[in-house]
């Protein structure tokens, strides 16, 4: 197998883990896929990578770490050496810890070695591990990979005081499960009903069965931003998707992913991914209709 493939890989059929190195070039195109990545940087004076509207000048061993969903782009860097780790969105969802850590870390892009020597040292250790799983000719290197995985996710969970000035925490995560569970109740409820007529934080507060300040409070910890952010962003999310996959006009596309105009739609996704809804198609079907 050529292992210096890139964002080529069919989670859905094939594999919850995924790993590339040896790629020809500096740079990728700004994109998005359903699936996370976590990018280990390479040797050189020069290494540029963009998460979302970020852009970062990083150096050996940084760790870039991408989202499901979340647009970036690798701008000129190494990647020759450097090593991309790519995980199922599946696989995150279906451990409820994997799930919360995520919400918790969803606004942290970067791991600096010179602001975090230790945390990063520990988490080379692990990506070095995955990397010599990966490439052995274990049948059971899935598994092993997806083990590191988690203790990749653990290991960054254990230093939240150290990274809650990146994260722009105001207060310690330090609810109960069932708090936990009953956001992450309201968040899935969000994401599967995007056009229902009332997403307010007040009525997901009442679903949630907690005060509507409290709901804020917790929002804003967990997912690292305020819920009329986070609901925008899950809407770009569907229509980055609808987007990409053509057929719909951009009306169309804008209802279904639940915004009530079309200047409210386009304002928000330029605000947020840098370009119009019809210039982000292009990249995908070379249409801006």
């Amino acid at each position: 197998m050529d292992y210096s493939r890139y964002e080529v890989y069919d989670f859905d059929n094939i594999s919850a883990f995924n790993m590339s190195t040896g790629n020809v070039g500096r740079s990728y195109q700004t994109h998005w896929h359903s699936y996370g990545e976590i990018l280990l940087v390479g040797p050189g004076s020069v290494n540029i990578y963009k998460v979302g509207q970020n852009t970062y000048h990083l150096a050996e061993n940084d760790i870039v770490l991408a989202w499901p969903m979340e647009m970036h782009a690798i701008v000129d860097a190494d990647r020759d050496k450097s090593l991309i780790i790519q995980f199922s969105n599946a696989f995150i969802n279906s451990l409820f810890d994997l799930r919360r850590i995520m919400h918790f870390y969803r606004n942290l892009h970067v791991i600096r070695v010179s602001v975090h020597p230790q945390l990063a040292a520990r988490l080379k250790v692990i990506t070095d591990n995955m990397k010599s799983v990966f490439f052995s000719d274990r049948q059971d290197r899935e598994i092993r990979c997806c083990m590191l995985l988690m203790e990749f996710m653990l290991v960054l969970d254990e230093y939240r005081d150290e990274l809650a000035p990146e994260l722009r925490a105001t207060e310690q995560c330090s609810y109960s499960d069932d708090v936990m569970r009953r956001m992450i109740m309201v968040t899935d409820y969000i994401k599967n009903n995007l056009t229902a007529d009332d997403l307010s934080q007040r009525a997901m507060a009442e679903k949630a069965g907690i005060s509507r300040d409290y709901f804020s409070r917790i929002f804003k910890t967990v997912c690292g931003m305020n819920y009329s952010r986070w609901l925008n962003m899950i809407r770009l999310e569907r229509a980055s998707e609808l987007l990409a996959q053509g057929g719909r006009t951009l009306t169309e596309v804008a209802m279904l992913s639940g915004f009530q105009s079309i200047p409210s739609f386009n304002r928000v996704f330029r605000e947020e991914k840098g370009m119009s809804p019809g210039e982000y198609r292009a990249l995908f079907i070379g249409d801006s209709r």
